[in-house]
């Protein structure tokens, strides 16, 4: 699933679109049945900002387009003459040079309620920290550090990559529980969260050091990294257990 770098790395990208009087088409049928380009066709575009994993694009009006990319999707800006598409994309937003297009794009809405339930935003510049925490704070304690950072309502923006290397990182087990945690170790997390997703989206860079790799040598420690599904949606955590203290329950 796209991570919010990925997100505000759209955002940018979509940028020249901005200010500009839009076609609007909906060729994949799951999005035509939206109406949003009905709504939205003619429309000058006025913003285009992420949050969390979401893509907000603001229209002249007060409407508010919502996409969230789910497992799949993508966002792609093309010049008018880059000629024929190959594919149905869920979205195309026409200006007068350049088009960007939603491809496998399944949430699509005008429509911002959503974000408004979401925590604070792990790339916002400056992060709140403080925000984060309280949110952290104000959760079931009994809850994982794992299960707590993919929740979108307590921070929003971090996916399970970025969970993970954070982790790593702060060398905090993704099984240990926010009550027995201190301030400073929930800080270290999110401030490495937050440095490591703003990395990715300035330069690109993605370097793993546990994420999917089962079994490969901690670069820090040497032990081998393990895996193991977490929280009711089942996400798979990856985590050092030499150098990252504490296992999961019923471990062997």
């Amino acid at each position: 699933m796209p991570e919010g770098d990925a997100l505000h790395r759209a955002a940018r990208s979509l940028q020249p679109l901005v200010g500009e009087r839009l076609e609007v088409e909906t060729p994949h049928p799951r999005a035509r049945v939206t109406g949003v380009a009905a709504r939205l066709d003619g429309k000058r575009l006025l913003r285009v900002e992420a949050v969390g994993k979401n893509l907000l694009l603001r229209f002249e009006g007060g409407l508010v387009l919502r996409s969230h990319l789910r497992m799949r999707g993508r966002w792609q800006l093309l010049q008018r003459t880059d000629g024929a598409r190959q594919g149905t994309p869920w979205l195309v937003l026409r200006g007068a040079k350049s088009e960007a297009v939603l491809w496998n794009g399944p949430v699509l809405e005008l429509d911002d309620r959503h974000v408004r339930s979401l925590g604070p935003d792990i790339l916002a510049d400056p992060p709140d920290l403080d925000g984060m925490l309280a949110k952290l704070r104000g959760a079931d304690q009994r809850t994982s550090i794992g299960e707590a950072l993919l929740d979108q309502r307590l921070v929003a923006g971090i996916g399970n990559l970025w969970r993970a290397e954070a982790l790593w990182r702060a060398q905090i087990s993704p099984w240990r529980k926010l009550a027995d945690l201190s301030e400073e170790e929930l800080r270290a997390a999110l401030t490495e969260a937050a440095q490591l997703m703003r990395r990715s989206l300035d330069s690109g860079l993605r370097k793993r050091s546990v994420y999917r790799q089962v079994g490969h040598p901690c670069p820090r420690c040497g032990t081998a990294i393990k895996s193991r599904g977490q929280g009711d949606a089942n996400r798979i955590a990856y985590w050092c257990p030499g150098c990252q203290e504490g296992e999961p329950a019923g471990a062997l």
